[in-house]
């Protein structure tokens, strides 16, 4: 154990995870307001779902550096990471911004990384689901192989499940049951209330919510998701306007179990 794990051995850290981030506006919110939300909770460590951050689908180099810079640890992704080409170099050279493990092959980027948080490893995954989901390879083969791959290398695991099927996120949680600390889901923009600590210190939401504009349908002009229903024509999509709002959950970490989880 190096001196750092030792001072802070009984240490408790706090992790905010934060539901996907929704357009422009949302991004320069956290990145004027982060740091002081973090002073104010106590925070250790920041996980953030990037993937819309940028015009509803996808994240450009300059939204994604504005939240690094702002707060946020880690960017996850889901299935719109790729839409903006732009950061196709970003993903390929920074650690600390992933695109989902079960990716095809061609895709560029890592779904894994490890940051130090005073002194632990913490491994951070992100996989996609594989229901409603396109070309997503077996997510429950793929953290099997990502654990055994950084085995001996970290000291908790956090994975954000970027999926579908409220079904496909709850056996993932139990299927990491002692094996992760914190299983949350993202994808939906709507924030569900069955946050828990599974058997073994495992922290679990299957869906986080949404970090956008108010007033609009996940985030997007309720104007145009209606038109869009009403005739089942293509609209392009605009972000909502409204009041921002935060949606996620802060988790608790102690002896690398979690022992509490608190939607924000």
């Amino acid at each position: 154990m190096t001196y750092l794990k030792t001072l802070f051995y009984n240490h408790v850290m706090k992790l905010l995870l934060l539901g996907d981030i929704v357009g422009r506006k949302t991004v320069e919110y956290l990145s004027k307001n982060l740091w002081s939300l973090r002073k104010e909770k106590g925070i250790d460590m920041v996980i953030a779902n990037g993937e819309n951050a940028t015009d509803i689908m996808g994240l450009s180099p300059e939204d994604a550096q504005a939240l690094l810079d702002g707060g946020v640890d880690v960017i996850t992704g889901g299935n719109h990471i790729f839409h903006n080409k732009a950061l196709y170099t970003m993903l390929d050279d920074s650690k600390y911004i992933l695109r989902p493990l079960n990716a095809p092959y061609a895709a560029p980027g890592c779904g894994e990384t490890i940051f130090d948080c005073n002194g632990y490893n913490v491994l951070v995954l992100n996989l996609l689901g594989m229901m409603s989901m396109d070309h997503a390879q077996n997510p429950f083969e793929a953290v099997d192989r990502a654990l055994k791959r950084n085995e001996g290398r970290y000291d908790f695991a956090v994975l954000d499940f970027h999926a579908e099927a409220t079904a496909e996120k709850q056996a993932m949680g139990y299927y990491l049951c002692g094996r992760a600390a914190i299983v949350f889901g993202t994808h939906t923009h709507v924030q569900t209330a069955d946050e828990c600590i599974l058997d073994g210190g495992t922290a679990y939401i299957t869906d986080l919510g949404m970090c956008g504009p108010t007033g609009g349908i996940l985030g997007t002009d309720k104007s145009v998701i209606l038109k869009k229903f009403t005739t089942g024509l293509p609209q392009k999509f605009i972000v909502a306007t409204g009041d921002i709002k935060l949606s996620g959950a802060i988790v608790t970490i102690e002896n690398n179990k979690a022992t509490s989880i608190c939607r924000i």
